[in-house]
C-alpha cells in the first residue's frame, strides 16, 4: 500500500518510492540513477510506475540527458509523447533555469506544459503538492 509522506527524509539511495499525495499515487524517482535520454527509458519508467500503481512519475532534473532540454533534438517530445500515450503524468522536478534562460522556445514549452494536466515542470515537491490538491 502506498505511504503518505511529507517528502522529507526520503532516502536518496532508493531508486524510487511510491508516495500518495492528496490521494494521488506518485512514483518519486531518486536523483541518482540512469539517465533518461529517450523513448526506451521512458517506457521502462512508465512500466515500473504502472506496475506500482502510480498515476504520476516525478523525475529530478538531474536524471535527464542534456538533449532533453534542447527542443530541436526532439528528445523531450518523444519522451513526453510516451507518457501521454500511456496516460501517465510526468513531473520534471527541479531548477531548469539554466536551460530556459537560453531558450525562449523551451520557456514557451514549459509554460504550455504547466497549463495542462499531463506534464509539469516544477521547482520542488511542495509545488507538486499544491498542483495535486485540485
Amino acid at each position: 500500500m502506498p505511504s503518505t509522506a511529507s517528502g522529507r527524509g526520503i532516502s536518496l539511495a532508493a531508486m524510487s518510492e511510491l508516495l500518495t499525495i492528496h490521494d494521488v499515487p506518485v512514483l518519486l524517482c531518486a536523483p541518482e540513477g540512469g539517465t533518461i535520454g529517450g523513448e526506451r527509458d521512458a517506457l521502462d519508467l512508465i512500466g515500473d510506475a504502472g506496475y506500482q500503481g502510480a498515476q504520476w512519475v516525478v523525475l529530478p532534473v538531474e536524471r535527464f540527458d542534456e538533449a532533453f532540454f534542447r527542443l530541436s533534438t526532439r528528445v523531450a517530445g518523444d519522451i513526453i509523447q510516451k507518457f501521454v500515450q500511456y496516460a501517465m503524468g510526468l513531473v520534471v522536478l527541479g531548477d531548469i533555469s539554466r536551460h530556459t534562460e537560453n531558450s525562449s522556445a523551451l520557456r514557451d514549452f514549459v509554460r504550455e506544459c504547466n497549463r495542462g494536466r499531463q506534464t509539469w515542470f516544477l521547482a520542488d515537491i511542495e509545488e507538486l503538492r499544491e498542483r495535486l490538491k485540485s
